[in-house]
């Protein structure tokens, strides 16, 4: 299939190919600030009776940086796949695909998407309401519940679990990342918070292994900036480059514990955690009890420090960022405290 490398590739020749119906007109226009791809939001032109053709497209593009593109390959194939074989095959609320298309080397890459417009995207720094988040969770459920424990998943040769190997060098890699995030924030981030991230650093390597009974697809940065939010109360989830194989439970301790304040957090966690739950039961998961499921969320927890801490070393600096970067560090640190989560490690 056809990759489309730059915006000046969508011309009405090149949609109507695809769409194999006659398109006059393209505009687009860049939005987001493209660290890790590029995103375009597009507006067709067509001709009468093409009535198959959307007139609005998000598309999505590699980085312009050729470096960064030699480097993000693999996120690149994992999205691109994600969409081809496996979107399908679960219930989690995602964009149409119209099309999808990466090149031999994964460099380069296109996925035109449906634009979701009026949906809003959630505010990682405002955080989120607990009745704004129970439409996320059942929506992640979505995803774990239809391939809950499924072996099939292990033989996708670009998806992998991580094993023993893998889990020692994020530990040699993640204690350095945490003394840097310490150092980078320092005065900013409380004494209590900067134990919690090194206990957590110190854990790692055996937390990523832990628990290794339970697995599902996992979206690895399930969070409100990667969350549209419609007016009905329907939540969609975009960006699937950090796809990946673990314990499902780690998504949704991600989000509540980045996503809500420590008093929301605490006060609506088990009744959101029962949504979740509900949800499992729901596509036909058994064998696998409310406090069973509660337990793996406290021991999950720690993805909120693993993943807060490694956007940070390896994204842009912004000052939006940098506010944001604090503000889940805190959440999902408190939260590990009042889980108890490092002592079920």
């Amino acid at each position: 299939m056809h990759v489309i490398d730059t915006p000046e590739g969508f011309t009405p020749e090149a949609l109507g190919e695809i769409f194999e119906a006659p398109v006059t007109g393209v505009r687009w226009e860049k939005v987001g600030s493209g660290q890790i791809g590029a995103c375009y939001r597009l507006r067709l032109e067509c001709a009468d009776g093409a009535g198959g053709v959307p007139r609005r497209l998000v598309a999505k593009l590699a980085a312009e940086d050729e470096g960064a593109r030699a480097f993000l390959w693999p996120v690149y194939r994992a999205e691109v796949a994600f969409y081809r074989d496996l979107a399908a095959t679960v219930d989690v609320r995602t964009p149409r695909c119209h099309y999808g298309a990466i090149s031999d080397d994964g460099t380069s890459f296109v996925l035109l998407l449906d634009d979701l417009h009026p949906a809003v995207q959630g505010d990682q720094l405002a955080g989120c309401a607990p009745e704004r988040a129970a439409g996320a969770v059942a929506n992640l459920a979505g995803l774990h519940g239809p391939r809950w424990c499924d072996a099939a998943l292990l033989d996708l040769p670009w998806l992998n679990a991580v094993g023993d190997d893998d889990a020692a060098q994020l530990g040699e890699v993640f204690g350095p990342a945490v003394e840097t995030f310490v150092e980078r924030f320092d005065g900013r981030l409380s004494g209590a918070d900067v134990r919690t991230l090194r206990e957590s650093a110190a854990a790692i390597a055996a937390w990523v292994v832990g628990r290794p009974e339970r697995f599902a697809l996992v979206h690895g940065d399930y969070r409100l900036d990667n969350l549209l939010f419609a007016d009905d109360g329907r939540v969609t989830a975009v960006d699937w480059q950090t796809l990946g194989i673990g314990h499902p439970l780690r998504d949704l301790a991600y989000f509540l514990g980045t996503s809500l304040t420590p008093d929301d957090r605490a006060a609506r966690e088990r009744d959101l955690v029962g949504v979740y739950h509900a949800e499992l039961e729901r596509y036909g998961v058994t064998g696998y009890d409310l406090d069973a499921c509660f337990d793996d969320y406290r021991f999950a927890a720690l993805q909120g420090p693993l993943i807060t801490v490694l956007g940070c070393a390896y994204g842009t600096p912004t000052e939006r960022g940098d506010r944001m970067f604090l503000a889940m560090a805190a959440r999902s640190c408190a939260a590990i405290r009042a889980l108890g989560t490092l002592d079920l490690v």
